[in-house]
């Protein structure tokens, strides 16, 4: 986040400009795909310079502008694009950085639509890619190639929370001209500032904290004004994976109770995850906070706070018991995705058949299942994970 401004500033006022809209209070949404010139001069000053004048809505809009500009201070950016979904987040950034015959190397466990990306899209035209243990920051170096572009990190990751030292691994690919890309979904611009660790681009589902009302699917992607030129003038004008205005309004109403609802979360996440801790019938939880994690150093040292995401592998016999867990409750809905107000449960099982073993061949366990807290009262959610363990 930007030293120069306090948060309530960014979130209430930076980019809004209210004497150009009527003095109002919320912006409004400008739903245009199209601005008009006065004169064939002022048309051609715009077509140089899309990023920072409004000429089509692909390129740049006034109520998405404001937005970007929220979520670059937030992560302490220069600038920011936002897109259609995290997923165009993280390719746009990682198409930007390679060309055919490149190499990359990524995290081993990343969010799986980014494994996509790299191993199955980019894989068609010649980038390869190697998948690392990024727990130690020596299998980055050991995986380098003299054909090495990029490094992808994801810390923490969304399901085993897995963290990379971003300090060490900024300092590694500056020294050897290797651009960083780093997923910051998990911990928000709040709890995690990879951009200050030396990371060159910064990506997020914007679709979770930062909107966190489950109504809008979006990515942010944030960096320096010549690494953002570039992806603009890239994949973002090519493949048009853009944020709609009246989606970007929406964000911009999510993001003033940012800092509240993150403080609640992981209040509420705290006195859950004692519960889980001490359970019986659960094997092990995973967290960066837990306290079995062995990583809470680099947690503490890199993490300024607290998220409500964490997944528990059940003490359960087979799959139609971890089935009986998850339908016993009720106050937590399951879905895909997380990081909205209500809290959710998503079963690793339901993306297998039925009678899938516990323990598929180089696969995570069946019995996990990943809960995102959310803005109900601790003891309300924990009396409703009693319900499922009681039918386990």
């Amino acid at each position: 986040m930007s030293r120069s401004m306090d948060l309530s500033y960014i979130l209430n006022h930076l980019g809004e400009d209210r004497e150009r809209y009527f003095g109002a209070v919320a912006p409004p949404i400008v739903q245009s795909s199209i601005f008009a010139f006065p004169s064939v001069a002022k048309m051609r000053e715009g077509f140089r310079d899309e990023l920072g004048r409004h000429v089509y809505t692909r390129g740049n809009n006034p109520t998405v502008e404001i937005l970007r500009r929220k979520v670059a201070a937030l992560e302490g950016a220069q600038d920011c694009l936002m897109f259609g979904s995290g997923a165009a987040a993280m390719s746009a950034g990682a198409i930007a950085c390679v060309s055919g015959g490149d190499h990359v190397v990524c995290v081993a466990r990343p969010y799986s639509w980014t494994r996509a990306v790299l191993r199955d899209l980019l894989g068609r035209f010649g980038v390869t890619t190697t998948f690392v243990d990024g727990t130690d920051a020596s299998n980055f170096e050991s995986a380098l190639t003299d054909r090495t572009r990029l490094i992808v990190l994801e810390s923490p990751n969304s399901m085993t929370f897995e963290q990379q030292d971003l300090a060490a691994v900024a300092t590694l690919a500056r020294e050897r001209g290797i651009r960083t890309l780093c997923d910051n979904s998990y911990a928000t611009p709040l709890n995690q500032s990879p951009l200050a660790l030396g990371i060159d681009l910064v990506a997020h589902s914007a679709t979770k904290y930062l909107n966190g009302h489950s109504d809008v699917v979006a990515g942010a992607l944030c960096g320096s004004a010549e690494l953002i030129g570039q992806v603009f003038r890239g994949p973002y004008m090519t493949l048009g994976a853009i944020l709609a205005p009246h989606d970007a309004w929406l964000m911009i109403r999510g993001l003033r109770t940012l800092p509240i609802r993150m403080q609640r979360i992981a209040a509420t996440t705290a006195a859950v995850l004692d519960y889980l801790q001490a359970h019986p019938r659960v094997r092990h939880v995973y967290s960066p906070r837990a306290s079995a994690n062995p990583q809470l150093a680099l947690t503490e040292r890199q993490l300024h706070g607290a998220s409500g995401l964490l997944t528990i592998e059940l003490d359960a016999p087979d799959v139609a018991a971890i089935e009986r867990f998850c339908d016993g409750l009720a106050r937590f809905l399951m879905t895909v995705s997380w990081g909205g107000y209500e809290s959710l449960a998503f079963p690793v099982c339901a993306v297998y058949p039925q009678d899938a073993p516990l323990h598929p061949a180089g696969a995570l366990p069946l019995s996990l299942v990943r809960l995102s807290i959310g803005l109900e009262d601790a003891d309300v959610l924990i009396a409703d994970l009693e319900q499922g363990f009681a039918r386990l």
